[in-house]
């Protein structure tokens, strides 16, 4: 793909000393922690926003947050740009490095440390997954509820650092909702613990800050969620209908009611046809839109809300209407679901959008999309979290053709400011990494990014900690 994103130059002074930096790294960590050669290097050169890659100056695999520590204090002092990493599943180029860059990967640290039931927490490692979790303690009764798609291999401290939320967020939240305390490595290798077990903290949210600041602020290394009671029970439901625009009125429509199911999804025909080609799911095939919606709670509970989110569907000229029968059909549905990237990816390359709309705003930004990916000649499956309008259209195209990659993204920015303007927000979850950064000034004025970056001076004043990413590189503080 030709370059459409600019970096940071890489700092020639850091260059210049690469092998003395990987000498001293090598006395900070064991040698099986430290990556160096560039063939080993080259899993490292880019995440799931594969479109761009930079090869970095070397990687560190800490064990523990005192290796962390030690290595972040000694890149401050001789001013070495950091990325942390967890799993490499980010969708926005927010771990891809730079020239001058350690990557600080914390694929290592992951271990479960403790399991408090009376509190309902668990305290974990950064780089434990997020399914990982769930599956400790679900023998138990219990659950860790942000669910991407990437959760068989996204991890906690990415989910932080994102803000990660999944298709169970429109009832339980994103990851701040679930998060009560991170213990977390400055830039300069002071160790500091926010929020815990309890509810709430005293003084200032910087919790609140931390989760969703893509890394810029310090590098957590462990992490306390909030556990959750599995319920009674629960149901998914499929709803076809024969346009986008209807299903995307009947979602406005369902939680315009006061109705909160557990979760709500979306997919339109391209976006059926893969994934039923896939996870052969039983997805209908004469529909154009397909709802999934999920209640929970004892069967009488889930029968009285589902009657009444049939009848909204009704009056949207719901064309199929399919309750699962058993556990393995309910699991062949979130499947299909799941795996709607990965299938993508077997027919095409793509860029996936992150924006977030109003409810009221679905159709027509459905409409909008179809207009703008039509105009550039490309195609588009959408499949997203309905519940809480974050929208992710797959914008396909062929990455071994420069033009058609550029057109791409240039639909995919012009998604997003439609999303912007319609009173939504430029990610839901993704986070802004490379890919949206250039459109930050869309969404805010001068002195609003002003404001978020004078934070992140705070934390970090020559701005070594994620460089490139999130704020545009022109006007930076």
């Amino acid at each position: 793909m030709a370059e459409a994103i600019a970096f940071l130059p890489p700092r020639a002074s850091v260059l210049s000393r690469r092998d003395n930096i990987v000498t001293d790294l090598a006395r900070l960590v064991p040698a099986d922690c430290l990556i160096h050669e560039e063939r080993e290097l080259a899993p490292f050169e880019t995440d799931a926003f594969i479109s761009y890659r930079r090869v970095p100056l070397a990687v560190v695999l800490p064990r523990t947050t005192a290796q962390v520590a030690a290595v972040m204090k000694y890149c401050h002092r001789h001013a070495i740009p950091v990325v942390a990493r967890g799993a490499g599943t980010s969708l926005s180029g927010g771990a891809i490095p730079q020239e001058d860059a350690v990557v600080l990967g914390l694929s290592k640290m992951s271990r479960v440390l403790e399991v408090d039931y009376s509190n309902r927490t668990a305290t974990v490692q950064a780089g434990v997954t997020n399914l990982s979790i769930s599956e400790t303690v679900g023998i138990d009764g219990f659950f860790y509820a942000p669910d991407p798609s990437s959760q068989l291999a996204c991890t906690i401290g990415g989910n932080i650092g994102m803000n990660s939320g999944g298709a169970h967020c429109l009832k339980y939240g994103v990851t701040t909702n679930n998060l009560l305390g991170v213990r977390m490595v400055l830039v300069d290798g002071t160790v500091i613990e926010l929020g815990g077990k309890h509810l709430d903290a005293a003084g200032y949210d910087l919790l609140g800050l931390v989760c969703g600041s893509e890394g810029q602020l310090g590098i957590v290394t462990e992490a306390t969620v909030r556990l959750i009671a599995k319920p009674e029970g629960a149901r998914p439901v499929l709803f076809g209908f024969d346009s986008s625009e209807e299903a995307g009125a009947c979602v406005a429509d369902i939680i315009g009611s006061g109705i909160i199911p557990v979760a709500i999804e979306f997919m339109d025909k391209p976006a059926i046809e893969i994934c039923e080609a896939f996870a052969k799911a039983g997805y209908p095939l004469d529909v154009a839109a397909l709802l999934i919606v999920e209640v929970e709670g004892s069967e009488a509970e889930m029968d009285a809300t589902l009657k009444d989110i049939v009848e909204i569907a009704r009056r949207h000229q719901v064309k199929t209407v399919r309750e699962c029968q058993s556990a393995t059909e309910a699991a062949l549905i979130w499947k299909g679901r799941k795996s709607a990237f990965g299938a993508t990816g077997r027919i095409a390359d793509y860029i996936c959008m992150d924006g977030t709309v109003p409810l009221g705003k679905l159709s027509y930004v459905l409409e909008k999309t179809a207009e703008i990916v039509e105009r550039f000649g490309l195609r588009v499956a959408n499949v997203f979290h309905a519940g809480d309008g974050n929208m992710h259209p797959l914008i396909l195209f062929n990455a071994n053709d420069p033009e058609e990659a550029m057109k791409a993204e240039e639909a995919g920015n012009e998604i997003l400011k439609l999303c912007v303007d319609a009173g939504g927000c430029l990610t839901g979850e993704h986070g802004v990494g490379i890919e949206k950064r250039d459109l930050m000034r869309h969404q805010f004025t001068q002195p609003e990014l002003d404001q978020q970056m004078a934070i992140r001076s705070a934390f970090d004043e020559q701005w070594i900690l994620n460089p490139s990413k999130v704020f545009p590189l022109e006007g930076r503080r």
